[in-house]
Formats: structure tokens, C-alpha cells, sequence
């Protein structure tokens, strides 16, 4: 089993952690590799902050992946998600950024990442991204 530093541990996170988020992520072994199996995640109180105005942005992310040979561990993957509390992104680069990292951490068979953003200013703005491993 890999060694997993996030769980069980309190949750502080470094001034490095919070500049590169990524660095938060922390996977174990997928117990059953060799079967297709959809794992969700949904985070309902996701925050950044607008990079214009400074105004907090909130959002539903929701995680849908396909795993290969790893698994993201959740408390990290929380962790991960409170670093961008204060930090100034728009929609479109924070769920792009969350897919890149969690791609990079875990190379999953299919991934998409989900925002959905409250309203503000009278909108609200749901942004997709989409992975898919290739053969």
C-alpha cells in the first residue's frame, strides 16, 4: 500500500501546497484494476476567487473517473480542493487545472470534472472538461 500522509493527519496546508496544488494529491493501489468501474466524487462547497473583481466564487465540482491503476484518496483530494480558496482563477482555468492535475496524478482510463458555479451578477456557468485515455 502507498504511503498515504493526508489521512489520519491534520489538515494544514503549506504555503508550496497551496502554490502548486497538485503536490496535495495522494493515490493507492485500484483494488480491482482489471474491471471498468465509474467512482464519483461530489465537493458542494468549492470557493476561488475572481480574478478581477476579487469576489468569491462558489461551485459544485463534481469527479467522475474511470480508474486504472490508481485511486485518488479522498482526503487529499479535499485537501486539494480547499487550496484554491483564495485563489484569484477563472471558471474555465480552475476546472481545466483540476482535470490536468488529477490526470497527471492518477492516469485514469476516462475522467471529466464538472463546475458548476453559483450565480453571480445574475448567471450561472456550468463548465465541462472531458479525458479519455488513448489505446
Amino acid at each position: 500500500m502507498a504511503k498515504l500522509t493526508q489521512l489520519g493527519a491534520r489538515s494544514i496546508l503549506t504555503d508550496r501546497q497551496i502554490a502548486s496544488p497538485r503536490t496535495i494529491l495522494e493515490a493507492f493501489a485500484n483494488p480491482c484494476p482489471n474491471r471498468d468501474y465509474e467512482i464519483e466524487f461530489v465537493f458542494p462547497e468549492f470557493t476561488s476567487v475572481c480574478p478581477v473583481t476579487g469576489q468569491p466564487d462558489f461551485a459544485t465540482i463534481t469527479l467522475r473517473y474511470i480508474p486504472d491503476r490508481l485511486c485518488v484518496e479522498m482526503k487529499s483530494l479535499k485537501l486539494y480542493f480547499l487550496s484554491f480558496r483564495n485563489k484569484g482563477i477563472f471558471y474555465e482555468a480552475v476546472t481545466n487545472q483540476i482535470l490536468d492535475d488529477l490526470v497527471h496524478t492518477l492516469r485514469p482510463r476516462r475522467m471529466s470534472v464538472i463546475g458548476q458555479f453559483a450565480v453571480r451578477g445574475g448567471t450561472a456557468g456550468t463548465v465541462t472538461v472531458n479525458y479519455n485515455k488513448r489505446k
